[in-house]
């Protein structure tokens, strides 16, 4: 593998509380070869506390990228790694470092990957993780698990760097894939549109949704379709509501109407 599929892999940081953290994470970012830092609603940022805990990784604060919401952050990202310490009701595929660093830095190979950490106090939400391809979670010990944010990064930073240097050529299948891989963003999109044509047809009901949607997302992250599939999928989803709504305007007497939809 080579160094610069590193420069491909971004970390994101969801509302950091501590600005100092920041700059420790950017100080592990730079030990490890990794340059783009995206920052999500930080709560204190700029600050001195971030450019004093950086050292001689400042730069990396300047060029950092700054979004109101995860969404943002990763909208050009094939490939999205939530960190997770916590078990779920609905399990996602899980990864330890060791793994998760080397299918980042195999799929860094032809599209960004993010690796996403949350908040000091708890982490990321639910909804945060659900977008998220994969979780990673570091084994650390049961009876002192926490760790702090800029330690947590450096670790999976470090296993990226490992999996680069690494000559092993077992590589995702996704990295020599025929199509790109579909964004983050049109995953997001398609979830909408997913959602609404189910509740058109009426096989979600929106006041009792249980966890339908959670369970689709699932799925589909778990897949990881391709740009044109998702074409094809949105193009399922647009023939499907266009002949539903053909067919009511059809019940009520409006033909014309329904021909123009």
């Amino acid at each position: 593998m080579s160094l610069t599929a590193l420069s491909n892999i971004c970390v994101v940081l969801v509302e950091t509380t501590h600005p100092g953290n920041i700059g420790g994470v950017a100080r592990a970012m730079k030990n490890m070869g990794l340059s783009d830092l995206r920052l999500v609603s930080p709560k204190r940022f700029p600050h001195d506390d971030a450019v004093w805990r950086a050292a001689s990784a400042g730069e990396m604060l300047n060029t950092a990228t700054v979004t109101e919401t995860l969404a943002e952050a990763v909208a050009d990202c094939g490939l999205v790694i939530g960190s997770s310490a916590r078990d779920r009701r609905i399990p996602w595929p899980l990864l330890p470092p060791r793994q998760c660093a080397a299918q980042a830095v195999a799929e860094a190979s032809t599209h960004k990957v993010a690796l996403v950490f949350g908040r000091e106090d708890r982490g990321l939400t639910n909804d945060e993780l659900r977008a998220c391809n994969l979780h990673v979670c570091i084994p650390s010990n049961p009876e002192y698990s926490s760790l702090n944010l800029a330690m947590a990064v450096q670790v999976i930073s470090y296993e990226c760097r490992v999996a680069a240097l690494d000559n092993n050529e077992d590589i995702s299948a996704m990295a020599e894939w025929d199509q790109p891989v579909a964004t983050a963003e049109a995953m997001r999109q398609y979830f909408v549109h997913l959602e609404e044509t189910l509740v058109e047809i009426g096989f979600l009901q929106p006041r009792a949704p249980k966890q339908l949607m959670t369970r689709l997302k699932r799925l589909y992250h778990r897949t990881r379709p391709d740009e044109m599939e998702m074409n094809i999928l949105r193009g399922i989803l647009t023939t499907t509501q266009q002949r539903l709504r053909k067919l009511a305007a059809e019940a009520a007497g409006t033909p014309d109407q329904a021909e123009n939809d």
